[in-house]
Formats: C-alpha cells, structure tokens, sequence
C-alpha cells in the first residue's frame, strides 16, 4: 500500500485535527483508494464503523474505497487487513464506502472539523416499510468523520453522534435530496480525552457549545458533497476511469 498526502480543495480548510492520508492498493483489478487519519493517542471516539464501532478510546480513522457492488460477507475483516497494510497497530475505527473517497469535502466550525465522503446511490427515509436485514448493506454510504478538540463524556459523544446525524438529514433536504441517507451511513464523532482535573462536557446536542459546532460542521460538509454528488449524477455515467494498479502520485487530483 501506497501514501501521498491529500490534496485540498482551495476553498477547504486548512485542516488542523484532520490531517488526513491518501492510501492506495491493487484491489478488484484496480487501484482502490483510502483515507487514514492517523488520530493518535489522546482520542476517545464514538463510532457506527463496521471496525472499531461503539465507544472508547482509539488512535486512527480508516475510510476505504471498495468496489461498487462489494460482496464481501466479512467487512470488518477486510478493513482489518488494509490497516494492518497500512502499518497501522491498536484501536482504531474502519470505514467503508462505494463513494469516491477522492471527492471528499471538509468543513470547520470553531474549532471542530468535518470530513465527509459522500455517495447517495442507494437512499431512503429511515423510517421505512420495508422489511430489514441482518446482512450488512452494500456500501454505497456517507461516511462522517468529525474531531471535537474538547473532552466530551460518553452520553456527550452519544448526543454528538445524534446531532451529526441530525444535520446530514438537515443537508440532505437542503441540496434537494429527498431522503434521510442510505441504508449503510456511518458516523465517527473523536473528542479529545480529558487531561487530569479536567472535567468533560456533559451535552452534544445541537444547541450545546460543541455540539452546535458540529452541527454546522458536519452541516457545511455533506450539503457541499450532495452538491457534488449531484452535479456528478446530471453528468450521466462515468466518472474517473480507474487504472488497474497504484502508480506513483496516484490520483494527484481529488
């Protein structure tokens, strides 16, 4: 597996917690990308991922791009094996998605920051009719990473999980998408642990300090990836050819 650094939009901003990786591998014939926040020591997360999900301390963040139509039955243990090829060792959070990761948007709020991959191939409303499933669902997928310089407790972390969500749904409806999400988006709130005597914030919703933040983090974000998504979706079919294996500088442009 191959690193760059990833490249930022102009208009994004400069991140200072989410300094994120570009990962490449030869995987399905082509070369599949990834993005790795190596958040190290000092990070309790909350988290949906497949790898690394529920709460309680971890040192990185993998978002990995699989193939559209990815078939695996044993997710975690795939996600497993890429960090395992990145060098990467202790907890850490493994995300998935079909979605470009190439085309990830990024968005900060006093001092909490955003990083989003966006696809919104197979959406719906939450609440739906239709039966569910135990298998886990094909990875179309937002993915949601967000860094909270600031100790949150654990019901703090639950509420952020909670307001994250609350404002992709607010983005969605503001890009024109109708929809709540896809069935497989996940989210991954990181807060910064409390040092000794420090006590931690006890809300994450909304209208808390950090939790209004957030919102509007994670807000600005993903409204500016549906935006994307659907400019991409009116162009028709397509998008970057992918080439069969990494190369050096793979894909310089995102």
């Amino acid at each position: 597996m191959t690193t760059t650094p990833l490249p930022r939009a102009a208009a994004a901003p400069a991140p200072v917690l989410l300094r994120a990786e570009r990962l490449a591998r030869t995987e399905d014939g082509a070369c599949r990308h990834a993005l790795l926040w190596r958040a190290g020591p000092g990070w309790r997360m909350a988290s949906s991922a497949v790898l690394g999900g529920g709460l309680g301390e971890r040192g990185w963040v993998l978002n990995a791009q699989v193939r559209p139509g990815y078939t695996r039955t044993d997710p975690a243990r795939h996600l497993a094996g890429l960090a395992r090829d990145a060098g990467l060792a202790g907890p850490g959070v493994g995300l998935m998605t079909a979605a470009e990761v190439d085309a990830c948007t990024r968005a900060a709020d006093g001092g909490v920051e955003a990083l989003v991959t966006t696809g919104i191939g197979v959406s719906g409303w939450a609440a739906s009719p239709g039966p569910g499933s135990p298998a886990p669902p094909p990875p179309g997928t937002i993915n949601i990473v967000v860094a909270v310089p600031a100790p949150l407790g654990d019901a703090a972390l639950v509420n952020a999980v909670a307001t994250a969500t609350e404002a992709k749904v607010q983005a969605l409806l503001d890009a024109g998408f109708d929809c709540s999400g896809t069935p497989s988006d996940a989210v991954c709130v990181a807060a910064r642990a409390a040092r000794p005597g420090e006590e931690p914030e006890a809300f994450g919703g909304p209208r808390s300090l950090w939790g209004a933040r957030l919102a509007r983090a994670v807000h600005t974000a993903v409204r500016e990836g549906a935006r994307r998504e659907r400019e991409r979706t009116a162009a028709g079919p397509g998008g970057p050819a992918p080439h069969p294996r990494t190369l050096p500088g793979c894909r310089a442009e995102v």
